[in-house]
């Protein structure tokens, strides 16, 4: 039994570690095997399979009394189990994808409004909406812009200042 508790124990050690060198066992063969396991070498799936193996096989030895090759047998379906689970869990969260991430240029022809106004050739501020969030941006414009008025933004000058023109209506 303390055969299979260290084998257990070394999966969960694994798991701790994969969390460092992930990807390690892929980069160690450089490519070679791309596509023929498909992640089935990665490290949380071998420590799964490992941690199962022995844990499985230990509680089927300590509790039922049978030889260690039924234990063993029974250890190596419940890794199996494990590390399917495993690799199809991480397939799932690698398909995640989330939206694109805002850039400045997309507030180009977006409209907001003056907070602190804009002197001639220096910096006011704005209320913009970027992603359904209102943000507060550092706004240029060439002529003044009063408190209140609304713009249009004609640039972005950095990730946290734009170009600006009042809006003619």
């Amino acid at each position: 039994m303390t055969f299979f508790l260290g084998l257990g124990i070394a999966g969960i050690v694994l798991l701790a570690l994969s969390l460092i060198f992930d990807g390690i066992l892929e980069g160690v063969l450089d490519g070679v095997l791309d596509g023929v396991f498909d992640g089935l070498l990665s490290l949380p799936v071998i420590a799964g399979f490992l941690s199962m193996l022995g844990f499985g096989g230990a509680i089927m030895l300590g509790t039922t009394g049978v030889g260690a090759v039924a234990a063993t047998a029974t250890g190596v379906v419940a890794g199996l189990a494990a590390a399917w689970l495993t690799w199809k869990f991480s397939r799932a969260l690698m398909r995640d994808q989330t939206t694109a991430t805002p850039r400045g240029d997309d507030l180009i022809g977006t409209s907001g409004s003056v907070v602190t106004p804009i002197p001639a050739g220096g910096y006011g501020e704005v209320l913009l909406r970027l992603a359904g969030q209102t943000v507060k941006f550092a706004a240029k414009s060439s002529g003044p812009v009063e408190r209140g008025a609304e713009i249009w933004v004609e640039a972005a000058l950095s990730t946290t200042s734009v170009q600006v023109r009042p809006v003619e209506r």
